[in-house]
């Protein structure tokens, strides 16, 4: 009986040391940084930022009666404006080719320059950019950020705290509202909304907008990235050896140790990456699924370099070639000068022509040529017809054969015009509509009400006698004052068997 226990016993030992799978959030610092980098951010930054905020503002003159809202997305009346674009419902195939093109355009740029869009434009980045350097405002930067959070709670820090708060409150507001305004007119919904009068639609979506961006840029932050985006689990996919990514460079950097130290790199192990990473990862392990690629660990490490008196560049945007090829170089050379020069020669520039970048541009310019293509073509004047099933015909107490049909016009442009209607197939048919007047020729007269739809209701009528298949082709034309073709479409006459 011992000896069972004994066997046993290890076995639920084993059981219980298993590692848990949980880890606590550790709430990351990201220290202030200045640099290129930094630089080129803050004018993306203010640049997405500006365009975002004041678009809804653009006024574009369409004409009487049509909103002068350059971009808009009119629910009401199912439009999209683009400044002089105007996209109907029917054309939805434009925004799929947008669709495609964005996400075309972004595998292209992350197979070209890494993760490019997360650590530049990515509006979860932009807004967290703009949060985290309200705080640093406020409350101080990484080492008084953290003894802030570390000290009981006072007048003084709920003081900070407050107007933290309230400042990206402020701005997410701002935020929301400005998404509502691209889905109605700026000036009229923000009169609305101060005075109350808005609609509950639109202050439900401007509290959930603030609220997102509240919580996402606010708190969530690095967490967004790291579980709730699916880009970063899927963008090894457009990687290859050729791809400019922030890097480590190892074979310059190892083996780390003090500053005045004899035969070591240049990492000199300070960790001023990993305290400004917004992230809170070590680039010195090399591509993590939480690096968004914001390349400020290039600016942090520069400027420790600099003050070392050491070449720039120990981290740095690199590809996997040049990463290899340099570490082959600098491997039989001792850590210095010697070394740094090896490896530094050993390096190409990146091949930005590939088949896979090829690839992509060859879709892109597809899709783009498609597109543009149609746009040029895009009629203003569309014709759509539309058979009565119930009945399939009727048969008239002459012995006359008689079908219906819908008439649905559609005019883009924003005038009214007439058309006379003329229908082409088995000589015999005639063709009526309901309530529209004819012209000198005998053609009905249907006119098309400005930038809408308008619906008719025509009959064609086989006469007594007149021999005809089953089913029989017939075509509907439209002819403007002129004379000339302005639209036409296709159906078919159906009758009885012969």
């Amino acid at each position: 009986m011992l000896e069972i226990k004994a066997k046993v016993q290890p076995a639920v030992a084993t059981t219980a040391a298993a590692p848990s799978l949980y880890a606590e959030h550790r709430k990351v610092y990201p220290k202030a940084v200045q640099g290129t980098v930094r630089r080129v951010k803050w004018l993306i930054l203010a640049l997405c930022l500006g365009l975002y905020y004041v678009v809804p503002w653009l006024r574009f003159d369409r004409g009487p009666g049509a909103p002068d809202q350059a971009v808009l997305v009119d629910m009401h009346n199912a439009r999209l404006y683009f400044f002089w674009i105007e996209i109907w419902p029917q054309e939805v195939y434009y925004l799929t080719g947008l669709l495609i093109l964005g996400a075309i355009g972004l595998f292209m740029a992350t197979s070209l320059f890494g993760r490019v869009w997360c650590g530049f434009t990515c509006p979860q980045t932009v807004w967290t950019d703009l949060f985290m350097q309200v705080e640093r405002w406020v409350q101080g930067d990484r080492n008084a950020r953290i003894k802030l959070d570390a000290q009981p709670w006072g007048f003084g820090k709920l003081v900070k705290k407050a107007i933290t708060h309230a400042l990206w409150l402020l701005i997410a507001a701002a935020t929301g509202g400005a998404w509502i305004m691209y889905f109605a007119d700026a000036p009229t919904i923000t009169r609305q909304m101060l005075e109350g009068t808005a609609g509950n639609q639109v202050y439900f979506f401007f509290a959930l907008f603030t609220a997102t961006t509240y919580v996402l840029a606010g708190w969530a932050r690095e967490q967004v990235c790291t579980y709730m985006c699916p880009w970063p689990r899927f963008q090894a996919a457009m990687l290859d050896e050729n791809s400019l990514v922030v890097t480590y460079r190892e074979w310059r950097g190892e083996p780390r140790g003090k500053a005045r130290a004899q035969g070591i790199g240049d990492c000199v192990d300070c960790a001023a990456c990993v305290n400004v990473c917004p992230t809170g990862i070590d680039i010195r392990d090399g591509i993590q699924m939480e690096c968004i690629g914001c390349g400020l660990c290039i600016d942090a490490c520069d400027d420790i370099m600099q003050r070392l008196d050491r070449p720039r560049g120990l981290v740095g945007f690199e590809t996997w070639t040049n990463l290899a090829a340099s570490t082959a170089a600098a491997a039989p050379c001792a850590p210095g000068p010697e070394r740094q020069r090896a490896g530094m020669a050993a390096r190409r520039v990146p091949r930005f022509i590939r088949a896979r970048t090829l690839v992509y541009l060859a879709v892109l310019t597809t899709v783009a040529g498609v597109m543009l293509g149609s746009y040029l073509m895009r009629t203003t004047l569309t014709l759509a017809v539309i058979r009565e099933r119930a009945p399939l015909f009727v048969r008239l107490s002459d012995g006359a054969v008689r079908n219906a049909y819908v008439l649905k016009l559609a005019n883009k442009l924003r005038d009214e015009t007439q058309y006379a209607l003329v229908l082409e197939g088995p000589r015999g048919l005639t063709i009526t509509v309901q309530d529209a007047p004819l012209d000198a020729q005998g053609h009905p007269l249907i006119g098309s009400r400005a930038d809408g739809i308008t619906q008719w209701r025509a009959l064609i009528t086989a006469p007594p006698g007149l021999h005809l298949p089953e089913s029989v082709g017939v075509h509907f034309r439209l002819l403007n004052a002129e004379g000339h073709e302005a639209t036409s479409t296709g159906s078919v006459f159906l009758g009885p068997k012969p």
